[in-house]
């Protein structure tokens, strides 16, 4: 087992924006045991003494961290260790919460089968209150990952053999990847909730979902702002749903680079008894289209987004540390860039906790690519995990955006199904009124609210002559014009340059012909980005991309995060103003 650890990895509280005081981090060692033949049921390994391994837990058996390190394909996994519940929580629910399991993953608990989950990135827990005991407990994970099936998202992960390092796939993930935890919860609680801010009437509404009994109990929220009291209000409660409004005394309005955030204390109450206490936060903060902007509290914002795929050289998915989450936003931000899109992957509340805290803004995506969508098929492997995404993360106000499919591609002759980007755009949309969708990144478009395209062209001049017929509204230019049609959203280059510089080096890839100087490197670089911020119909660029990942050797960062350029020449770039912004 490695010792790069002296405690437990990732301690930090996992769910920012429900904290509960009472909860019990789950990563260490656990036992371990790969699963080749997928036949680990039929021996009951559920309720075997001992797994054949050890493992380090949050990280993936790929990754270095992990102390397996075996990056050929591994078609199911086996997780086993003891817990012991503490005293004080005898009378209460225990509930146990996985960030993440890839892929298809069942949970037992003293060798009783608690539940059943399916998808790689979204979270999801168990009520484990009858099925544990006084002393020594134990935790059983099951999780099978098939990311050559077509029948489950893969995101980024190779679908090949680890030693064929091409294109832009990397180091598979496989079983638990994210912070497993048990948290003491009464038998009335608060489930979940809906934070809905609403600047121009200084308001914030709040949606919540509740268990248990909880018929004529009162549901309290206080809002606070700097340790000031703001705001208010209470609600008797019918049945296991609540809505109320908090008027603000107070406006601070959350924006790109001023992260104002208000705390919020959430309260289940019996007569003056409080039975359930959470604390979350919120920004004020509003999204909205104009004609051709974005606007940001009503006001255009030109997006200087940069790819992010949150990969890292020994954890694989999983960042070493919470510093590490920090970190990449924060070396995004001195180069900068104003936020990211986060690329073929579900990043961790964690996360969207310090982009909340640093006034970054991100566009949610899937990992949708190995995921066939030719067929009705795809809608039902792919939405059950999306809801539950948006679920999870609908409140985090560094969110502007939702992009659940990234370049959905026609396989083997056969054409993406339309109708299944239709469906979720529109279930997407039911579900958040409050931010704008992109049904699928780069192509095929089929209904969308802003038109984004991806053009790796290395050349200024070339990509100029394509998008000047925009300036003027005489036509516009369209990727694969047979196949998708523009309609008026606002236009956004969501992928650009992606420029190759590794010297030295003659492994790897980008995009072009490799520069032969920085000199070169740079005045490419500038000749993109500008022509972008110049542009006064387009509303946004993401550039392609923040560090690089394995082969793939086009970040403004190396893969261990060393700056290649001077960041303060990269940023001199980046803020200029933008045309919209004028």
């Amino acid at each position: 087992m490695n010792t790069y650890f002296d405690s437990i990895p990732r301690p930090e509280y996992p769910r920012p924006q429900m904290v509960r005081e009472e909860w019990v981090n789950l990563n260490g060692t656990w036992e371990f045991e790969m699963d080749f033949g997928r036949s680990g049921k039929e021996r009951e390994l559920f309720s075997v003494d001992k797994l054949q391994d050890v493992i380090l837990v949050p990280f993936c058996p790929e990754s270095k961290l992990s102390g397996i390190e075996y990056t050929d394909f591994i078609p199911a996994v086996w997780y086993r260790r003891s817990f012991i519940i503490p005293d004080d929580w005898v009378d209460s629910k225990v509930l146990i919460h996985f960030g993440a399991v890839d892929y298809e993953s069942e949970v037992w608990i003293n060798s009783t089968s608690v539940g059943t989950h399916k998808g790689g990135y979204s979270s999801f827990s168990f009520d484990i209150t009858e099925y544990i005991q006084t002393g020594e407990n134990i935790v059983t994970v099951y999780a099978e990952d098939d990311v050559r099936s077509g029948l489950q998202p893969r995101g980024k992960q190779r679908a090949e053999h680890h030693f064929i390092k091409a294109g832009c796939d990397y180091t598979r993930t496989t079983g638990i990847w994210q912070t497993v935890w048990l948290e003491r919860v009464p038998k009335e609680y608060i489930s979940s909730f809906k934070v809905i801010p609403d600047p121009d009437n200084q308001s914030v509404h709040i949606k919540s979902l509740l268990k248990g009994n909880t018929d004529n109990l009162t549901f309290r929220v206080q809002a606070t702002y700097d340790g000031r009291d703001v705001g208010q209000a209470q609600a008797i409660i019918t049945g296991n749903r609540v809505s109320l409004i908090v008027n603000l005394e107070e406006k601070h309005l959350w924006e790109p680079g001023v992260p104002n955030l208000y705390d919020l204390e959430l309260t289940l109450e019996n007569g003056n008894k409080a039975i359930d206490r959470v604390t979350s936060y919120f920004g004020l903060r509003s999204v909205s289209l104009g004609k051709d902007v974005i606007n940001i509290n009503g006001k255009p914002v030109f997006q200087r987004l940069v790819l992010d795929q949150g990969f890292y050289p020994d954890g694989i998915y999983t960042a070493p540390t919470d510093e590490d989450l920090r970190k990449d936003i924060g070396i995004s931000l001195a180069l900068g860039f104003n936020g990211a899109r986060l690329h073929e992957k579900v990043f961790e509340p964690r996360f969207l906790y310090w982009a909340d805290k640093m006034g970054y803004l991100v566009w949610g995506e899937h990992a949708n690519w190995g995921l066939d969508i030719d067929t009705p098929m795809g809608l039902r492997q792919f939405l059950p995990e999306w809801m539950e995404v948006l679920e999870r993360d609908f409140n985090h106000p560094s969110i502007v955006g939702w992009c659940p499919f990234n370049e959905t591609w026609d396989i083997d002759g056969k054409k993406q199904d339309n109708e299944v980007l239709r469906i979720v755009y529109n279930v997407t949309k039911a579900f958040d009124t409050t931010r704008p969708v992109i049904d699928t990144s780069g192509n095929y478009h089929v209904v969308t609210d802003i038109f984004d395209i991806h053009d790796y062209d290395q050349d200024p001049e070339s990509l100029a002559k394509k998008l000047e017929p925009k300036k003027t509204s005489e036509g516009v230019y369209v990727t694969y014009e047979n196949r998708q049609k523009y309609e008026g959203q606002p236009y956004f280059v969501s992928e650009y340059g992606g420029i190759w510089w590794n010297p030295g080096d003659e492994k790897g890839w980008g995009y072009g012909t490799r520069p032969k100087s920085e000199e070169e490197f740079l005045a490419r670089y500038k000749g993109l980005t500008e022509l972008l911020l110049k542009h006064p119909k387009v509303c946004a660029f993401c550039y392609t991309q923040l560090y690089d990942i394995e082969q793939e050797v086009n970040g403004l960062y190396t893969y261990d995060r060393k700056p290649k350029f001077n960041p303060e020449i990269i940023k001199a770039i980046n803020s200029q103003k933008a045309a919209i912004e004028e």
